[in-house]
């Protein structure tokens, strides 16, 4: 199909990488059918909002955003034009019946397990059919159908393994949004890696709600563990840096801590949420680990990978946290040391046990503690940036940067990583020097 006759869609992407996935793989199951992606909802055909249910007022957004969906879709109305409007991801799933019925001039809802059906939900609405909404959990049947990723350009790749989530911590939304764990085939991973390598990408980072807790099904009739399956990926030509993410304590084994002593391709770097450092709090979580198991966890990464970076999420002020709890988590952060972090104050998510707890924190003291929280996690991301200067280190540049000539990178250890003079280099690996750094970025020059 021409460019000229080509149909344009626009996604708009909410959250987490999971949904910068998926985004991508909507693209895929969309291009067959001669849509082109298109950076603006202006003129589109098709619009997508992908959207996520972790965050704070997350559905105050979303409806925020199909306001301003919504005059485009009237003004091309005007003009003898249609745009289908469309909400997916975990708000889809937890809220189709009420989208619809609170923005009826949305076309189509679904949720992150659907999205292989979007051709299908489509030529509904096309039909004329109102009020389309797929929300079921068929995990298996989307992976199966899904075509083979066409749309990356980058040298950095996304890549989802597992889905869903059987912990039940009792701030999250997730099991309820996502369905139960699911882990895909060993066999399809490694086809699909091998066809992003294919496409220029170097660094696959590996995808799943619980990353850890894949046991997907062997290409030797076994069940494979996480570990297990990056050995087989680290043997792809071309492939040259492996990271996965999100990861849970509990599913840390030690063939996946090991893995990052004796694999090379594996990055020095592990996203490894706590959320607290109270014992106490962790346990109205639901998290199955302490904050000494935690820690224990950390020493044995660091036995067998010295320099590797932690990285962490943490909540403060989840209900019934007293400031004995929250000092605990300040002397967690003190002994663990991080190179990064996520961190937020505990907001009520509908449905969830802790949104029901009684005993919430005044919202001054969850905003004092975060504060408190957020300058020690702050003056620790500069001080490993900082020991980085006067290193050589290999960068994946993988992006243009705001000045001209300039392109950023990914270091090892995930951090942002600035160099001048040398555009060539962007969408390959180079050997650089740290020379200067920055409480979120390095800045380098070319050995």
């Amino acid at each position: 199909m021409s460019m000229l006759n080509s149909k344009k869609i626009h996604i708009k992407t909410y959250g987490c990488q999971m949904n910068v996935y998926d985004t991508e793989r909507m693209a895929d199951v969309m291009a067959p059918h001669g849509y082109r992606t298109i950076d603006t909802p202006e003129g589109a055909d098709l619009v997508i909002l992908n959207t996520c249910h972790i965050r704070e007022k997350a559905e105050d957004k979303v409806y925020s955003d199909l306001g301003r969906v919504r005059a485009e879709k009237d003004r091309l109305a005007k003009e003898g034009k249609r745009m289908i409007l469309a909400v997916g991801g975990c708000v889809g799933q937890a809220q189709g019946a009420e989208i619809m019925a609170r923005a009826p001039y949305v076309d189509m809802v679904f949720g992150p397990q659907t999205y292989h059906r979007l051709p299908e939900m489509l030529a509904r609405v096309e039909r004329g059919e109102r009020s389309v909404v797929d929300v079921d959990f068929p995990v298996v049947e989307k992976f199966d159908t899904l075509p083979r990723q066409n749309t990356h350009e980058s040298p950095s790749a996304f890549l989802s393994v597992q889905e869903g989530c059987d912990k039940f911590c009792t701030f999250c939304v997730v099991p309820y949004t996502r369905g139960a764990e699911y882990s895909r085939k060993a066999a399809d991973v490694i086809e699909e890696a091998k066809a992003l390598v294919q496409q220029g990408v170097m660094e696959i980072t590996l995808l799943g709600q619980n990353v850890n807790a894949y046991h997907g099904a062997g290409m030797d009739g076994a069940d494979w563990s996480l570990a297990r399956l990056m050995k087989e990926l680290a043997k792809i030509d071309g492939l040259e840096r492996i990271r996965y993410t999100t990861s849970h304590p509990r599913d840390m084994s030690d063939d996946l801590i090991a893995i990052h002593g004796e694999e090379k391709k594996v990055m020095p770097y592990l996203h490894l949420p706590v959320q607290a450092g109270s014992d106490a709090v962790l346990k109205r979580m639901n998290r199955h680990h302490t904050a000494a198991s935690y820690v224990e966890i950390i020493e044995k990464l660091r036995a067998v990978r010295p320099d590797i970076a932690i990285s962490g999420d943490f909540i403060v002020g989840f209900p019934g946290e007293t400031e004995e709890d929250f000092c605990a988590t300040m002397a967690l952060v003190e002994t663990v040391g991080y190179s990064s972090a996520y961190s937020f104050k505990y907001s009520i998510r509908p449905g969830t046990p802790a949104g029901e707890a009684t005993d919430q924190v005044p919202e001054e003291d969850k905003t004092r503690r975060l504060a408190l929280l957020q300058g020690l996690l702050g003056r620790q991301q500069f001080a490993f940036n900082r020991s980085t200067v006067g290193m050589e280190m290999d960068v994946l540049f993988d992006r243009v940067g705001k000045y001209e000539g300039q392109i950023l990178g990914k270091s090892p250890y995930l951090q942002s990583v600035h160099l001048l003079g040398h555009p060539e280099l962007a969408g390959k690996i180079a050997r650089v020097k740290i020379v200067e750094a920055r409480e979120s970025s390095l800045k380098a020059e070319l050995v």
